[in-house]
């Protein structure tokens, strides 16, 4: 038996040996696509110190990656359950950071930076304002796949009382604790383990670090909870509330009640630190953990009163959608059916499509009388009284709204005046600008615009009103040369209408 097995084997290993071997370790390893999705999460945030060239001035002093980063802790921060966080109200708040690192500059460029990063961070020239990474991964057979990881980091939402708020997603707070699809529960458990060592040992400088990291996964908890509700207020069906939403609901109700205690021991820990030390900075540090716990009671409480609403909630969404009707037909996508495939096409052909959907779209128009017999009623049918109009209506007390036009009707009589000009002899934007300029240092801007205005003349309109000359501006790709304004320099002319063609008009329209 051993001869014949060895002989087996030494048959059978070429065999082995000539066929595909899968790639050892990472096939199975999901920890390898973890990372490269973590990796693809800050390139956003490297992203914005590469591109800062592009902005019009110097701008290689400002550490953008650090002001995104802050820019994310904002964001977080300042957003409740239900309610994300105003932009103006970040951006002011991320003044002073951007300031702290170029204090000469003016603080209109501070601003600039601070909005520029934000909306770097929304990512606002995509379509879907959402980050795209590829990365690779070895499938059960060992060969490489190529996949596309979509994620956002600030993501705007409708606010409750009008307006767009800002709210962080789960790969901004992975990004700002450096870690990634990290179970929320067992990081935060963790997390307070930590926060009470450290506070122990009286090290309150980490335990101040370990404090915000704990906080931010109450954030992701939070997050996981709104996201849930709203998929049901959606879809019903589209979230299992049969077992991973309940389950989810009582693990967080005993997270919540765990975190209750453990928090409120810490916060017994930290205030009796920072009555017992002589150190002002050690008080400091203490004070400034007492608050950020307090945030996380409040947190949590916000976060339980959302957890025992989520089962009515649930209840009144299933009866709600069970006996909606439903739609009779699938909505229409404007842009992925009619717009996208448009675009791409000639105008001629593109028009062929335009007009028979505009012609379509409208709609039936049903006539007043479609028979006969109708149109004898309706003729034959005695006017109905009017019914009383209830009480007279009090008479509004106006108030005169303030003038707060830029400019005044002297500068809109001297503007005219200059772009009164004869029929045959047509003006550069440029000379134009200089003249305005000359008589008043407002009165350029009113020229530009009324210029600019004049490249696309409403000739029609101006032909039927029977005007008598119409202005008009035409761009023959001359670059503007002004201090001010950029741009091209256009020719600026007056065109005179044929009055005897509108006159013969207005008689065949009579």
């Amino acid at each position: 038996m051993t001869v014949t097995s060895t002989v087996a084997a030494t048959t059978a290993a070429p065999q082995l040996s000539r066929g595909p071997r899968p790639a050892p370790g990472p096939a199975a390893d999901e920890g390898l696509a973890r990372r490269l999705r973590a990796l693809a999460c800050t390139a956003p945030l490297h992203d914005l110190d590469t591109r800062k060239a592009n902005l019009a001035g110097e701008y290689s002093i400002y550490g953008m990656a650090e002001i995104a980063l802050a820019a994310i802790d904002l964001v977080t921060l300042n957003m409740d359950f239900d309610t994300g966080a105003d932009a103006d109200q970040v951006v002011s708040r991320l003044l002073p950071r951007v300031g702290a690192q170029a204090p000469q500059r003016p603080v209109d460029e501070h601003e600039r930076v601070a909005r520029w990063v934000l909306e770097n961070l929304i990512n606002v020239g995509s379509v879907d304002r959402g980050f795209r990474a590829v990365y690779g991964t070895f499938a059960p057979d060992g060969s490489y796949v190529r996949r596309d990881y979509d994620f956002k980091l600030v993501e705007e939402v409708p606010g409750h009382g009008g307006g767009v708020r800002l709210r962080t997603t789960d790969e901004a707070v992975n990004v700002l604790v450096g870690a990634l699809d990290t179970d929320v529960t067992s990081a935060q458990i963790a997390a307070e383990v930590k926060l009470e060592v450290l506070i122990s040992r009286g090290r309150l400088a980490d335990a101040q670090l370990a404090a915000e990291q704990a906080r931010y996964r109450t954030v992701q908890y939070a997050e996981s909870l709104r996201r849930a509700l709203e998929a049901t207020r959606r879809n019903v069906r589209a979230v299992d509330w049969l077992r991973t939403v309940p389950d989810m609901i009582d693990e967080a109700l005993v997270h919540v009640a765990d975190r209750y205690r453990h928090e409120n021991a810490i916060l017994t820990n930290i205030r009796k630190s920072r009555d017992e030390s002589e150190d002002q900075e050690h008080k400091r540090r203490a004070a400034e953990l007492v608050d950020i716990v307090k945030d996380c009671i409040r947190r949590h409480t916000q976060l339980q009163s959302r957890l025992l609403e989520a089962g009515p909630l649930f209840r009144a969404e299933q009866d709600r959608q069970a006996f909606a009707t439903p739609s009779a037909r699938a909505g229409l996508d404007l842009y992925g059916q009619l717009v996208a495939p448009v675009l791409p096409l000639p105008v001629a052909q593109a028009t062929q499509v335009t007009d028979a959907w505009f012609a379509r779209g409208t709609g039936l128009r049903t006539p007043a009388a479609v028979r006969l017999t109708d149109l004898v009623d309706l003729l034959l049918t005695p006017p109905l009284e009017r019914e009383h109009l209830g009480a007279e209506m009090p008479e509004p007390d106006l108030i005169a709204t303030p003038d707060d036009s830029r400019f005044t009707e002297e500068q809109l009589a001297a503007a005219m005046d200059l772009l009164d000009l004869p029929a045959d002899a047509p003006r550069r934007l440029s000379g134009l600008l200089a003249d305005a300029r000359r008589s008043d240092p407002e009165l350029p801007y009113l020229v530009a615009l009324l210029a600019v205005h004049a490249a696309s003349p409403a000739v029609g309109t101006a032909y039927r009103q029977g005007e008598q000359q119409l202005l008009f501006a035409v761009d023959d790709g001359t670059e503007l040369d002004d201090p001010e304004f950029g741009g091209a320099d256009l020719i600026v002319g007056t065109a005179r209408l044929d009055a005897a063609g509108m006159a013969a008009d207005r008689t065949e329209a009579a």
